[in-house]
C-alpha cells in the first residue's frame, strides 16, 4: 500500500522542467546500462513493483491546477499499471550501434502526462546474452544525484536473486482530492511559493554580499582581475549551438577512475577538473575536424553543483558553476591546471548564489507566466552556454538486477535550447562513464565526437598516466584531426559538471544519497 508521502506540490525548480519542456526535447534525465545475463519481463515487473511502496512518489503524476493558477500538484494515478512503465524490446542484431540508436530513439520521446514520469525498457537481444536496461525518469521527478540514488533503491548489493512475491502488489491510493480543494490548496500554495522564494531570495543576496566582502581580504587581486571578465563574456558558438529540433542521438565511452585517480594527482587536481579537461579536448578536436577555428576561442559549459549536503530526497537541488577555459590550450597538463584554477575560483566567489537567486526571483512570479514561457524560451536563439557537463558519483560497488550484475552504467542529460550536444558522467564500481547526447539535425556525426573522446581519453592515459611525457597516438580508425597553431590569447570556456568530489573514487563502497536517474543535472 502507498503509504508516507504526501501529494504535494511541486517545487518551483522542479516545475520548471515541466515547462521548458516541448515536443523534440523531452527533459528526461536516464542512464544506458547492461547486465550480465537474462532478465525475464515478467519477473522485471513484479521485482520493480515489490520496489515502489518504498518510493510512493513514483505512483503519483504530476496533474496541473486550472488555468495554471499554483504549481503543479504531485497527484497518485487511480490507474496506474506496472506494465505502463516496464517494457521490453529485442533487437534485430544486438550490435552496440543499434543499442545506441535505440537508446537515442527513447531519449527523445516525450513521456504520457497521464501517468508517473519514469519507466523502464529491458532491451534484449544483445550479444553474449546481455540484457540492456534504459532507464528514464523526467528531470521534475529527479536531478542526477536523486536519480542515482533511485537506482541504488531498486538494484541491489548482493548478487543473490531476491524472492519475487507471490502476489502482486496491490495498489490503493488514498482518497481522491475534489476540485475545489485542490483549486484552494494551488492557490494557497502558489502564496506560499511567492513568500517563500521572496524570503529566500533576500538570504541569497546577504550571502552573495557577505561572500564579496570576504573575498576582497582573502581572493588574491590579480585572481578576480584575472578570471571575473571570463564570467562576464558572452559565450561564443560552436556550429552545434543551433535550436534543437529532434530526434536524438546518443554514444557512450569509459575510462577507469584508477587511472583518473594518476592524473589529477599531478597538481592537486579533482575528478571533476580531469573530467572536464577531457571534455574540453574533445569539443576542441571537433571543432578541428569540421575546419573550424578554435585559436582564440573558448568553451563555456554549465557545471551543476549539488546543494543537497548529505541530505536525500526526490526533486532538484542544484545550482550552477560557470567554467571558461581556454579552447586551445593543448597541453593536459595545463589544461586541468588551467580547469583546477577556475573552478577553485567559482566556489570561493559568490556564482553558485548567484544562480540561486536568479532562480529564485524567476521564481517568484506567476506561475501561469512561467508556464506560457516556458517552451517559448527554448526556441530562442540564445546560447548561454556551450554545452552542460555533469558529473554524478555512483556507488562504488557492484549492482545486481535479479541476480545479474551490472556491468557498466552509462548516463544521460536532455539537451534543449540551444544546448544540442551535453555530457554526463556517472563513476560506478571503479570506472567512470561518458554518456553524450545530441541532437540529430545540430550533430549528425555524434559517432564521430565519440570516437574524438576515446582518442582524447588515451591522450590523457598517455601523457599523464601510466607512459609520462609521451604523446597518444590515435587507434586506427580514428580520423587525424589538424592541429591549430598554439594561441596566446585566453579563450572563455565555461564547463558544466554537478558534482565535483575528489572522494568518489578514493572512498570504498559506498551508497549514493537517494535523491536524475543519473541526473538527470
Amino acid at each position: 500500500m502507498a503509504s508516507g508521502q504526501q501529494q504535494g506540490q511541486l517545487s518551483w525548480g522542479d516545475a520548471l522542467f515541466l515547462y521548458l519542456e516541448r515536443e523534440g526535447t523531452p527533459l528526461n534525465i536516464a542512464s544506458v546500462s547492461v547486465f550480465d545475463g537474462p532478465i525475464s519481463l515478467d519477473a522485471c515487473r513484479r521485482f520493480i513493483e515489490s520496489k515502489l511502496p518504498s518510493i510512493p512518489r513514483y505512483y503519483q503524476k504530476v496533474v496541473a491546477p486550472p488555468f495554471n493558477t499554483g504549481l503543479p500538484n504531485w497527484e497518485y494515478d487511480y490507474e496506474f499499471d506496472i506494465c505502463n512503465h516496464v517494457r521490453e524490446v529485442v533487437l534485430k542484431r544486438g550490435t552496440d550501434a543499434e543499442f545506441k540508436a535505440l537508446a537515442g530513439k527513447l531519449f527523445g520521446k516525450l513521456m504520457d502526462r497521464e501517468h508517473p514520469l519514469w519507466d523502464f525498457t529491458l532491451v534484449h537481444g544483445l550479444k553474449g546474452d546481455r540484457t540492456g536496461v534504459i532507464a528514464r525518469v523526467h528531470h521534475c521527478l529527479a536531478d542526477g544525484v536523486a536519480g542515482v540514488g533511485l537506482m541504488n533503491v531498486i538494484f541491489d548489493q548482493s548478487p543473490d536473486p531476491p524472492s519475487l512475491p507471490k502476489r502482486r502488489v496491490r495498489f490503493q491510493p488514498p482518497r481522491r482530492h475534489d476540485p475545489i480543494t485542490s483549486l484552494a490548496d494551488g492557490l494557497v500554495g502558489s502564496w506560499s511559493n511567492f513568500v517563500e522564494r521572496t524570503l529566500t531570495a533576500q538570504a541569497d543576496l546577504l550571502t552573495i554580499v557577505q561572500k564579496l566582502l570576504a573575498g576582497n581580504e582573502s581572493q588574491p587581486g590579480g585572481e578576480v582581475a584575472r578570471y571575473f571578465p571570463e564570467l562576464l563574456a558572452p559565450t561564443e558558438r560552436l556550429r552545434f549551438n543551433v535550436t534543437c529540433q529532434g530526434p536524438q542521438k546518443y554514444v557512450w565511452a569509459e575510462m577507469p577512475l584508477a587511472e583518473i585517480n594518476k592524473i589529477r594527482e599531478h597538481g592537486g587536481a579533482t575528478i571533476n577538473d580531469v573530467v572536464l579537461a577531457v571534455v574540453t579536448v574533445t569539443i576542441r578536436r571537433y571543432a578541428e575536424l569540421h575546419g573550424d577555428r578554435v585559436r582564440g576561442k573558448s568553451l563555456r559549459m554549465m557545471v551543476p553543483v549539488s546543494l543537497r549536503n548529505g541530505h536525500g530526497g526526490l526533486g532538484n537541488r542544484i545550482s550552477l558553476l560557470p567554467l571558461t577555459v581556454p579552447l586551445d590550450l593543448r597541453s593536459p597538463r595545463k589544461l586541468i591546471s588551467a580547469v583546477h584554477r577556475r573552478m577553485e575560483f567559482l566556489k570561493r566567489a559568490p556564482v553558485a548564489e548567484f544562480f540561486s537567486l536568479a532562480g529564485n526571483l524567476i521564481g517568484a512570479t506567476a506561475t501561469a507566466l512561467q508556464a506560457i514561457a516556458g517552451p517559448i524560451a527554448g526556441t530562442l536563439p540564445l546560447t548561454v552556454f556551450n554545452l552542460v557537463c555533469t558529473n554524478v558519483p555512483g556507488p562504488q560497488v557492484p549492482l545486481y538486477l535479479l541476480g545479474r550484475k551490472m556491468l557498466c552504467w552509462y548516463p544521460y542529460v536532455p539537451v534543449g535550447g540551444e544546448m544540442a550536444v551535453n555530457c554526463a558522467i556517472l563513476t560506478y564500481n571503479g570506472t567512470a562513464y561518458f554518456g553524450v547526447s545530441g541532437d540529430a539535425q545540430a550533430a549528425p556525426d555524434l559517432g564521430q565526437l565519440e570516437k574524438l573522446l576515446r582518442l582524447s581519453i588515451e591522450e590523457f592515459r598517455s601523457t599523464i598516466g601510466a607512459v609520462k611525457g609521451r604523446a597518444a597516438k590515435p587507434k586506427r580508425g580514428h580520423k587525424a584531426v589538424p592541429v591549430a597553431p598554439r594561441s596566446t590569447k585566453r579563450a572563455v570556456l565555461i564547463p558544466v559538471t554537478p558534482v565535483d568530489s575528489r572522494a568518489t573514487a578514493e572512498a570504498g563502497p559506498q551508497a549514493p544519497t537517494v535523491g536524475t536517474a543519473a541526473a538527470a543535472d
